[in-house]
C-alpha cells in the first residue's frame, strides 16, 4: 500500500522550526500586549464577495490564488488569503464602531493562496498581524511602523524599511490615469501579465520583478508627484516622526502593495537573505475599506508578517530550560516516579518521566536522546545524576531531592 503524502504546497512545521514558530509568535504577542492590542480569532472560511470587494477583483489573489469552493448549501466561499479583510468584516459585523473610541486588534493563523511553492512561501502559510480602526492621525502610522521595527530588531532580523505614499482616493485616481498613459506607450515591451494589468491594476506593473518591466517603469511617473496637499503633508509628517524615533527608512516610489484597498501610507520590511521573496512584514493605511464593505466611514491601518519567512531568518533561539528526566529503576517504583515528576513540574521545572522501559543502559540512551540535563533514578532512594559531568548524589526523601534539583537549575 502506497504511503500518503502531504499535499503539494503544504508543510509540517516541527522540531526546530516549530520552536522558531512559537518564539516568533510569542515575541509578537508580548509586544502587542505592551501596545494594548486585543486579540481577535477569525474564521478560516469567508464569503468570496468579501475578498472581491476588499482585495480587488483584478488582483492576482482573487483572479488566480484563492481556494474557492461551493459549500453544501451552495454558497461560494473561500479559504482566507489574508487577514485584513476578515478583520474589517468583523469590525463591522460585531458593531465595534458603536462602542466609541478606537480599536486595536491583532490576529494570528493560517492563510491560503494557490501559488507556486518556493522558499518561505507555501499554499498554506501563517501570518501574524495587527489592525487599528478609528484613528486618522499620523501618530498611528508611526507607532505601528515603530512597533514592527522593534519586533524585528528583537528577533535579530537583518532588514530594510521601505515607505511610500499612495495618496488619498483622488490622488491615486489622477496618478493612475497618468500611469496608464505612460504604460500604453511601452505596452509591447511589458510581460504578458503586465499587459493585462494596464487597464485592470496598473499600479502592480510598478511592482513587477520581470527585468523588461523594471526597465520600462524606472522612468514612469512617480505617485509622490501627484499627492494632494493633505497627503503630501501626511507623508512629510510621517518621515519627521520616524526620524525623531531614530527609525531608519528609505523612500521607495515603486512600493505600491498588491491590494486595492491601500491609501496614503504603505510600508514594507524587506531582506536580501531569502532570495526574491524578500518581504517579511508589510502594511499601510486603508481609510476607505470599512465604508466600502458596508460600515461607517472609518480610518484604518494595519500590517501582517509572514511567519514562514521569519523562520528562515531567525538564527538564535533563547536558551531552553534544563530538562530533568525521572527514571524508575523497576516497575515497582512507577507510582513513586510519577509522583516525583509532578512535584518537579509543580515547581516550574521541565520534566520528562521516562515512558520507555528497558535495561538501565537503554533507558540512559533514551535520556541522552531527549537531551536531558539531569536524571533522577527512583528506587528505595533518589539518585540525582548530572549528564554532562556524570556527578551523582544520593538522597532519601523526595523533598531533599527536589531542593537539590532547584539549587542546580
Amino acid at each position: 500500500m502506497s504511503k500518503i503524502q502531504k499535499v503539494r504546497g503544504f508543510q509540517d512545521i516541527y522540531g526546530e522550526n516549530a520552536k522558531k514558530y512559537r518564539y516568533i509568535v510569542d515575541t509578537f504577542r508580548e509586544t502587542f500586549e505592551k501596545y494594548n492590542f486585543k486579540e481577535i480569532i477569525l474564521p478560516f472560511v469567508e464569503d468570496i464577495s468579501l475578498f472581491k470587494r476588499s482585495v480587488g477583483e483584478a488582483t492576482d489573489i482573487v483572479q488566480k490564488e484563492m481556494y474557492v469552493f461551493l459549500d453544501k448549501g451552495g454558497r461560494e466561499v473561500a479559504l482566507r488569503p489574508e487577514g485584513t479583510a476578515s478583520c474589517v468584516r468583523a469590525y463591522i459585523e460585531e458593531k465595534m464602531y458603536a462602542e466609541g473610541g478606537y480599536h486595536k486588534l491583532f490576529y494570528e493563523g493560517a492563510m491560503f493562496r494557490y501559488e507556486r511553492p518556493q522558499a518561505g512561501r507555501y499554499r498554506q502559510f501563517h501570518q501574524i498581524g495587527a489592525e487599528i480602526f478609528g484613528v486618522s492621525s499620523v501618530l498611528a502610522d508611526t507607532e505601528l511602523i515603530s512597533m514592527v521595527y522593534k519586533i524585528l530588531k528583537r528577533l535579530k532580523i537583518d532588514f530594510k524599511l521601505e515607505i511610500n505614499s499612495l495618496g488619498d482616493f483622488q490622488s491615486r485616481k489622477t496618478y493612475t490615469q497618468e500611469l496608464i498613459k505612460y504604460l500604453k506607450q511601452y505596452e509591447n515591451g511589458l510581460c504578458e501579465t503586465c499587459k493585462s494589468r494596464i487597464n485592470t491594476n496598473p499600479l502592480r506593473v510598478l511592482d513587477c520583478k520581470v527585468e523588461s518591466c523594471k526597465q520600462i517603469t524606472k522612468d514612469a511617473p512617480k505617485i509622490i508627484d501627484y499627492l494632494s496637499e493633505e497627503s503630501e503633508k501626511r507623508f512629510t509628517q510621517l518621515k519627521e516622526y520616524l526620524k525623531a524615533l531614530n527609525i531608519d527608512f528609505v523612500e521607495n516610489p515603486r512600493l505600491v502593495r498588491g491590494l486595492d484597498y491601500y491609501t496614503d501610507t504603505v510600508f514594507e520590511f524587506t531582506t536580501d537573505q531569502i532570495g526574491a521573496q524578500g518581504t517579511v512584514a508589510a502594511g499601510g493605511r486603508y481609510d476607505n475599506l470599512v465604508e466600502q464593505l458596508g460600515g461607517p466611514p472609518t480610518p484604518a491601518l494595519g500590517f501582517a508578517a509572514g511567519i514562514e519567512r521569519l523562520i528562515l531568518l531567525v538564527k538564535d533561539l533563547p536558551s531552553e530550560k534544563p530538562l530533568i528526566t525521572v527514571i524508575p529503576l523497576t516497575p515497582d517504583y512507577n507510582i513513586q516516579a510519577l509522583s516525583f515528576s509532578e512535584s518537579l513540574r509543580n515547581s516550574g521545572i521541565k520534566t520528562e518521566t521516562l515512558l520507555k522501559e528497558g535495561s538501565l543502559k537503554s533507558m540512559m540512551k533514551t535520556a541522552d536522546k531527549l537531551k536531558s540535563d539531569y536524571v533522577v533514578f527512583i528506587s528505595d532512594k533518589y539518585e540525582l545524576k548530572e549528564m554532562k559531568s556524570g556527578n551523582q548524589e544520593i538522597f532519601y526523601t523526595p523533598e531533599d531531592t527536589l531542593e537539590a534539583v532547584k539549587d542546580k537549575i
